[in-house]
């Protein structure tokens, strides 16, 4: 089996065995995951969401692994708008989750295949999710070109990091991404737990600028300061410990698994014909947000 198909594996046995994964978390505006995807996307609260999603009457969430952005489409969205969801590995498991769901279709495709099938959007939401195709790029250019005169297209893949941390994640992928299910899962539960053990010190440290390190002068959580320059090891209070497992095996699993630059993502936005309207750069990843100009 080839990087891809293996890629295909991981998410597939990650979807069907964590089905529930960080689900109601993201419909729960008090929940740091809900606030982290909309704050990524540049909404500080949920009414700012649903304002911007007013005029969307077709929505696509591309890569919707359990459904669970989907849900939270469907929420804040206008009530006759049409939301598509597509996925390759878990399209079963979000058709339970979605069901009942009003205005929602969930359907088994690649976003590197052939989409045009599918009509126009006026809004494409793909995160977390080209990092994990053999073709980045042209995923992205797939997806916008199914883009409305004046619809957006919202993407986030995983940045380039700290040089150990880089380091460390290749390291660690290169060791279990060919492991079996529950053997890997054994490593990540091992690295979810020093996650948790860092955080219950709640300590935080001050450290100067280190270039070398890539590690930005400042005060952090100790977790934190591990966690952005020198290994994933998640770990959040809201989800249990085999929810924390799983999102460290989502990171260190899958073979396919590129890091990019705002630079690069700029580029295929350029190349695409998409201008840009928001852009966010975090420790963890990259968010640019743009739209398909009219006429």
């Amino acid at each position: 089996m080839d990087r891809r198909g293996r890629t295909a594996t991981t998410f597939r046995e990650k979807w069907t065995r964590n089905p529930d994964l960080a689900f109601s978390q993201t419909l729960d505006e008090r929940s740091e995951i809900f606030r982290w995807i909309l704050g990524r996307n540049g909404f500080e609260r949920s009414d700012q969401l649903i304002a911007f999603l007013a005029d969307k009457r077709r929505i696509l969430d591309a890569g919707c692994g359990n459904g669970r952005v989907t849900a939270l489409l469907r929420q804040r969205a206008a009530p006759d708008a049409e939301i598509v969801a597509l996925d390759l590995t878990a399209a079963d498991v979000a058709r339970v989750n979605l069901e009942g769901a009003e205005g929602v279709s969930v359907l088994e495709r690649d976003i590197l295949g052939d989409l045009s099938d599918l009509g126009r959007f006026d809004f494409v939401y793909c995160q977390e999710v080209l990092h994990h195709t053999a073709d980045p790029e042209a995923g992205f250019r797939n997806l916008a070109g199914l883009l409305a005169p004046g619809g957006e297209i919202a993407i986030y893949v995983y940045r380039r990091k700290a040089p150990v941390r880089e380091f460390t994640d290749d390291y660690v992928r290169e060791r279990i991404s060919e492991l079996p299910y529950e053997r890997a899962m054994e490593e990540c539960r091992r690295i979810a737990a020093m996650g948790k053990a860092l955080g219950d010190l709640d300590a935080s440290v001050r450290v100067p600028a280190i270039e070398v390190l890539g590690i930005e002068a400042g005060e952090y959580d100790v977790q934190r300061l591990v966690y952005h320059f020198f290994m994933k090891c998640f770990w959040n209070e809201e989800l249990d410990a085999e929810a924390n497992a799983a999102i460290n095996f989502d990171w260190y699993h899958p073979q396919l698994s590129s890091r990019h630059t705002l630079e690069e993502c700029r580029e295929w936005f350029a190349r695409a014909g998409v201008r840009i309207e928001w852009e966010r750069v975090d420790h963890y990843g990259i968010t640019v947000r743009g739209t398909r100009p009219e006429g």
